[in-house]
């Protein structure tokens, strides 16, 4: 059995010599297994990181308000006697 896988190799080798073109190079099934891996990582990890965004309970925090006096103070400045239609002098 051994003699005839050699004999038959033997013959099959000069064939594959003749159809490989030097100038043609493809990944073949390496490379398709390759880009196959790193696809499929890629969608498990975009799923997982879905999957870790929906764990976050995230409530934004309303704005802090100015302290009540200087507020006051804004509004009692706006509303004294330098309006818009008084004049001074």
């Amino acid at each position: 059995m051994n003699a005839t896988f050699g004999s038959a190799a033997a013959q099959l080798v000069p064939l594959a010599a003749k159809d490989l073109d030097e100038n043609k190079v493809t990944p073949g099934l390496l490379g398709f297994v390759i880009f196959a891996l790193i696809g499929f990582s890629l969608w498990w990890l975009m799923k997982n990181m879905n999957k870790q965004f929906k764990k976050i309970d995230f409530e934004e925090q309303p704005e802090q308000s100015e302290p009540q006096s200087e507020r006051a103070e804004a509004a009692s400045a706006a509303s004294g006697s330098e309006g818009p239609g008084s004049r001074k002098g």
